[in-house]
């Protein structure tokens, strides 16, 4: 499953995994696809270090990745304090009611949350890439776009080829603008933040909109068939993430959680602003529901709603309170009814793209039905 861009990366599979877990990013490198370890919720820049040391050790010399969220424009002199400053009273009421609706206990005395949206902010994304750029990851994404064009810079004086992800051609088109390497066509079905415009329609008109530029298809992808479709469409490889969540290798904290991925259907995700202000799909839950219902305060935009309910997050996580626990995730979760290891998702997408690669190559040959 090559194409001119995992040839470029020195890659054996044109599968490009997106992932919070380090061991599921080194498993994917190893078994020949191209992981990518996504750094938003690291504050800390000893925490980064220490996942991306892991990843050295585990990687086997493989090439990987590492995907931020950073803003395009610069903002200078806004600290945490002052964006929670900002957040209604209305809204932490909202909060404090819909948890002590559902029993939901406090966290432990001292126990800090483990779950803040805050790498979007200019000085944690800039912190994060002084560590990565110590290491010798080949790809550095940005989900919010185009990062600052100091950043493709610096990450080009490296050899980094730089990729952002896209929900629109005329996105796209801007990303190519700014310099960026590569495209990631990210449709209405995949999981966390996502535009309108389906896959199978997005793809083509990326492709053809910023050509040459190589483009990565994202979304409703989860078999090597649906790999095949993404290729025939003009992409030069597929960016997954929700696959490798019910992977043997990804340390869900919650099991409760891991039961309910593999159990939903591909119509138990809903489009919310309930997590970070911006439209991600995710599990529909009662949670989501609450911020979804227009008898409620409604949702914050992002980063105030992402700050809003950190807290609340850890604590439903943590105690496991399944009418409110859910994840990113996208349309493909219908299909992940089963734990596998990162390898056996490997190995099932490259022979399913093998089938459909023989059934197209039948169809073309012969004219007749495969």
């Amino acid at each position: 499953m090559q194409t001119e861009l995992s040839k470029t990366l020195g890659v054996e599979h044109a599968v490009f995994g997106f992932t919070p877990f380090p061991a599921v990013a080194a498993a994917i490198s190893r078994a020949g696809g191209f992981g990518v370890l996504g750094a938003v919720r690291y504050t800390a820049p000893d925490d980064l270090k220490r996942d991306l040391d892991w990843i050295e050790a585990h990687v086997g010399g493989r090439p990987y990745g590492l995907d931020v969220v950073m803003p395009a424009k610069k903002v200078e002199g806004v600290t945490e304090a002052d964006v929670e400053a900002m957040i209604p009273a209305e809204h932490r009421k909202f909060v404090t009611d819909t948890l002590a609706k559902y029993g939901v206990p406090e966290l432990a005395a001292g126990e800090a949350s483990g779950w803040r949206i805050t790498g979007w902010m200019e000085q944690v994304a800039r912190t994060q890439l002084d560590v990565a750029f110590d290491y010798p990851i080949r790809l550095l994404a940005n989900a919010l776009g185009s990062p600052p064009a100091d950043v493709v810079d610096r990450a080009h004086g490296r050899d980094v080829l730089v990729a952002a992800l896209a929900g629109s051609a005329r996105h796209a088109r801007k990303h190519q603008e700014a310099g960026i390497d590569i495209v990631v066509a990210q449709g209405y079905e995949a999981g966390g933040h996502t535009g309108q415009i389906a896959t199978m329609v997005l793809t083509p008109e990326v492709v053809e909109a910023v050509a040459p530029l190589p483009v990565l298809a994202a979304g409703g992808i989860g078999s090597g068939e649906q790999a095949a479709a993404a290729l025939a469409l003009g992409a030069q490889g597929v960016w997954l993430g929700s696959v490798w969540l019910t992977t043997t290798e990804a340390d869900l904290a919650s099991p409760a959680l891991r039961r309910k991925l593999l159990a939903a259907g591909s119509g138990d995700t809903v489009r919310s602003r309930a997590l970070t202000g911006k439209p991600a799909r995710q599990l529909r839950t009662e949670w989501t529901e609450a911020w979804d219902d227009p008898d409620g305060p409604g949702t914050l935009p992002m980063p105030l709603q992402g700050l809003l309910v950190a807290e609340a997050v850890s604590r439903i996580q943590k105690h496991e309170v399944e009418p409110l626990l859910g994840t990113p995730v996208g349309q493909i979760v219908g299909r992940m009814t089963s734990t596998r290891s990162v390898q056996a998702v490997l190995d099932d997408l490259t022979r399913g793209f093998e089938r459909a690669v023989d059934r197209l190559g039948r169809i073309a040959g012969r004219g007749e039905p495969a």
